[in-house]
């Protein structure tokens, strides 16, 4: 791991190499299998907090060697061993049209416990996104061109403003910590509470399970370009999963009176070309991880001809293949409504156009 060295007047460290190639693939599955809509616009995330909530918390697993790797490497560098907790955790992409001007990181009073930011690369830029470089506004180094596994440490007041180029493609991803001093702002802490109540409840109402349960359909209902009729857009779980080549089957009849919120909630089933896999799934958010995982494994189509080849796919009928067109996905666009409403009008949008494909 090469280092650069840090400025006294702009504390901050680049770190190359920091995380592995396969933490950053399995850190990127975890992200495209559970993201939602993020806080800016064209911007998605995971937090840990999310994971919990849509009972996926086995999937925070990953996160806790690194968290405690990169705390280490800010107290030994900014000289505060054993002072510091974890104030927030969370994997943020940014698509095409993203970006964010000239801050700080504790430039809001609600902000103001934010001591030091940690932000790894998980792609690369030139390779996996275009735009998205990393300025700082005084000191050295100036950019920073997003690569693969490294990280980039450093305080979070203005010592260190900070801004990031639009993004013009592809999907810049990246996992960002924030570390304070004020204990009452640790994050473990938070999490804990959440998880205790996610099992409470789990053992007074429902069986155990590690099936995920999805979020209001608000939270991946994606409008691009910030459209001011907010009914034009998409399911972002939808999304992944036709940028992966899959198109989505319920089995039960649909009519223009039907809610699209309610039907990503019911058991599907997933096709790929003229083929149905057998399987079913319990709900969309279900479908998404497990066609990502196959994605991160590297199985990918191959994965898909196994099934078929030993009899867990069949050819989709006619019918089968008009009711995975009423559910409004193939395999070059995207029609789209509201979720409230599968009937009335639907709106086309390229997928490369909003770049998380």
């Amino acid at each position: 791991m090469a280092d650069i060295e840090m400025e006294e007047d702009h504390p901050r460290l680049i770190l190359h190499n920091f995380l592995t190639e396969d933490e950053c693939k399995e850190l990127e599955f975890i992200h495209k299998s559970c993201s939602t809509i993020g806080y800016r616009p064209n911007v998605f995330s995971t937090t840990l907090s999310h994971l919990i909530a849509t009972n996926s918390a086995h999937l925070i697993i990953p996160f806790l060697p690194i968290r405690d790797r990169l705390k280490e490497k800010v107290e030994e560098t900014f000289g505060c061993e054993y002072e510091l907790v974890t104030e927030f955790t969370g994997l943020i992409s940014w698509s095409r049209g993203a970006s964010i001007g000239w801050h700080s990181d504790d430039n809001r009073p609600y902000l103001k416990q934010r001591d030091f930011t940690a932000v790894c690369y998980l792609n690369s830029y030139g390779k996996d996104f275009e735009g998205g470089l990393f300025h700082f506004q005084d000191g050295e180094p100036k950019t920073i061109a997003p690569m693969v596994g490294d990280a980039v440490i450093y305080t979070a007041d203005g010592r260190n403003t900070h801004s990031v180029d639009e993004v013009t493609s592809g999907e810049r991803l990246t996992l960002t910590l924030w570390f304070s001093r004020d204990s009452s702002h640790d994050e473990d802490a938070k999490l804990i509470l959440l998880l205790e109540e996610n099992v409470l409840h789990k053992s007074n109402n429902v069986p155990w399970s590690l099936l995920p349960l999805p979020a209001s359909d608000n939270m991946y209902w994606f409008s691009p370009h910030q459209a001011s009729n907010q009914d034009i857009g998409f399911d972002i779980r939808l999304g992944r999963l036709h940028a992966l080549g899959f198109d989505v089957y319920y089995s039960r009849d649909m009519n223009f009176g039907s809610d699209l919120s309610e039907l990503l909630m019911e058991p599907m089933q997933l096709a790929r070309r003229d083929q149905l896999l057998d399987h079913k799934f319990v709900n969309v958010l279900h479908s998404l991880q497990v066609a990502q995982f196959y994605f991160w494994e590297g199985c990918k189509s191959q994965a898909f001809t196994n099934e078929v080849q030993s009899g867990k796919a069949v050819r989709l009928s006619r019918s089968q293949s008009e009711k995975i067109t009423q559910v409004g996905v193939n395999r070059d666009i995207m029609l789209c409504v509201r979720p409230v409403q599968l009937g009335g009008v639907f709106y086309k949008i390229s997928w490369t156009a909003i770049g998380i494909v």
